[in-house]
């Protein structure tokens, strides 16, 4: 078990994820310095995870989080006007909330968490289920009219997807929760599969999110 301060999004980190955030909340910005004052000791990572209910902002805005999360290992991090700061990041491992520690002391959340290994499946299926994937989106690409760049390795696929479709929170949360690569890869094919019928029936389709410029 661990120790990890979190960031609640109304949005989920995928590994290998890019994520950039404006932070200006005295709680968050007081974790970006503690993360940066510390990194002789340790990387300067924080848990990203869902809100399950509530609010990115205020000081009672979230309710309830998801359990699992994914790490963010801050890369850029630079100082703008009036205590803003501008942070860019990049999804890592996954974990698990197992309690907050509530003897941390911080103004932001401090988690006692696991972290997740990342074991892939039956090797055949994978390799079976990344190439279907792959073609799927190339396919719902076509309907787009979009170029997608994909990941040669099969699991950075399967995690990749929201890269290219459109995904609510709900659906991804499953994709960062699922137990191995073949079960996401799984649940992956599905997801597409059903927005590219959605797409081709509406003759229309969402962009996929841009990475969140979150204002917390």
């Amino acid at each position: 078990m661990a120790t990890l301060p979190l960031f609640p999004l109304g949005t989920v980190l995928m590994p290998g994820a890019r994520l950039p955030l404006q932070i200006f909340e005295p709680r968050y910005v007081q974790l970006l310095h503690d993360l940066i004052e510390g990194q002789d000791e340790r990387s300067p990572v924080f848990g990203v995870v869902a809100i399950r209910e509530g609010f990115e902002v205020g000081e009672d805005g979230v309710l309830a989080l998801h359990s699992i999360g994914c790490g963010a290992l801050v890369t850029q991090a630079a100082a703008l006007e009036g205590e803003r700061f501008l942070v860019v990041s990049e999804g890592i491992d996954r974990f698990r909330v197992d309690s907050i520690d509530e003897s941390a002391g911080t103004p932001y959340t401090t988690a006692n968490i696991t972290w997740l290994t990342e074991p892939d499946g039956d090797p055949v299926t994978v390799r079976e289920l990344a190439a279907r994937l792959r073609a799927e989106l190339v396919a719902f690409a076509a309907v787009t009219d979009e170029e997608p760049e994909l990941p040669d390795d099969d699991r950075a696929l399967a995690y990749a997807v929201p890269d290219t479709v459109s995904l609510d929170v709900a659906d991804r949360q499953r994709l960062l929760s699922s137990r191995d690569t073949e079960s996401r890869l799984r649940l992956a094919l599905s997801l597409v599969k059903r927005e590219r019928e959605f797409a081709s029936a509406l003759g229309a389709v969402a962009p996929p999110s841009a990475p969140p410029f979150n204002l917390n």
